[in-house]
């Protein structure tokens, strides 16, 4: 009875073992994240709804919104500081105190603004796609970007995550409203799929901390340049211009976002990361043409990078699609013996009946 059951279990086991699934150097084991980069930024306007959905659309896991702060205390949208790459800030409002950055005119004003396409390969438009939203390329706050992925969420059943940065200089006055947002929209545990991330380390300290006084426990992930000191691995503060030791930011950092050109950034980083239970996400992955995109995500997908901050959400979902369907697991090492010990024993016993 004891070996009937045995092999059944065997054999069990040996049909629910998939035949095809990637092996990963991840932390974790599993595929690396697709972090859609500002949104589908390769194809349509940067941080906006439309380039949001399109890349969830396209199956990114996360999105990432930067996080500027306007002169009346909104949370945007918004990589740069200035308006004036990505709007027609120029034609519709002008120049405040000389320049157009985002702290000198208010949520209002700025609502006024249409983001127009920053990338040479990006447009208003993409084959197939019809934004959901009525004003698909105006300035979204950071409480509409979650607003929509909540909403996505629970219509498709879905886990898309959120991936916000804090733009430097980010006082503690951001960083307590960026909690309060994300604690609000239903964004404060590790399970909600979402990832705080700086370039300050102290400002990615300070977040760590304050999530802790509000009982709130998301990812925070310091970003940097990969540097090799004499004491090890370090990642360097662009903020400051100093290097913290991996060591050092392991004690409140969950995980890096790490410039792929960083001097120091290789195969050997992401193992001592991940030796002190760090993740490494590494940007910008940003090749439209297909061949090179995969063979750079290749390189560092091998390499045990966790997950791929890119332009082109599709050619990152469709390169680990290919990879998952083309990697075979071996059956468990001792399966194959036992299944033969089982066979012959079943012989055995056929010849003594």
């Amino acid at each position: 009875m004891y070996r009937s059951l045995l092999a059944g279990a065997a054999v069990a086991l040996a049909l629910s073992t998939p035949a095809f699934a990637a092996s990963y150097n991840t932390l974790s084991g599993e595929t690396p994240l697709v972090i859609a980069h500002r949104g589908a930024s390769g194809y349509l306007p940067e941080h906006t709804l439309a380039a949001y959905e399109l890349a969830i659309k396209m199956g990114a896991d996360i999105v990432e919104p930067d996080l500027q702060t306007t002169k009346d205390g909104v949370l945007i949208a918004m990589h740069d500081s200035t308006l004036n790459r990505t709007t027609d800030v120029e034609s519709v409002l002008g120049m405040r105190n000389g320049g157009y950055k985002v702290s000198d005119y208010t949520y209002a004003e700025i609502q006024q603004l249409t983001v127009e396409p920053a990338s040479s390969t990006a447009s208003t438009s993409y084959a197939g796609y019809t934004p959901s939203m009525a004003d698909p390329f105006k300035v979204p706050t950071f409480a509409e970007v979650m607003a929509f992925v909540n909403a996505h969420n629970s219509a498709a059943s879905d886990d898309i995550g959120i991936y916000p940065e804090a733009k430097t200089p980010n006082s503690t006055a951001m960083n307590q409203q960026i909690l309060n947002e994300m604690k609000a929209a239903g964004f404060d545990a590790p399970e909600d799929h979402a990832i705080l991330q700086t370039f300050s380390h102290e400002g990615a300290r300070e977040l760590a901390e304050l999530q802790a006084l509000m009982g709130m426990d998301n990812t925070i992930a310091a970003l940097g340049y990969a540097r090799l000191t004499a004491d090890g691995f370090g990642l360097l503060d662009a903020t400051t211009n100093t290097i913290s030791l991996l060591s050092d930011l392991a004690l409140f950092a969950d995980g890096l976002g790490v410039s792929l050109s960083g001097s120091a950034m290789n195969a050997d980083f992401i193992k001592a990361a991940h030796d002190l239970g760090m993740t490494v996400h590494g940007w910008t992955f940003n090749k439209s043409d297909r061949d090179a995109a995969y063979a750079q995500y290749e390189q560092w997908v091998d390499a045990g990078m966790d997950g791929i901050f890119t332009n082109y959400t599709d050619l990152a979902v469709d390169y680990l699609a290919e990879r998952n369907e083309a990697s075979p697991v071996p059956l468990p090492a001792g399966l194959p013996l036992l299944l033969a010990g089982l066979g012959g024993f079943a012989v055995l016993r056929r010849r003594k009946a």
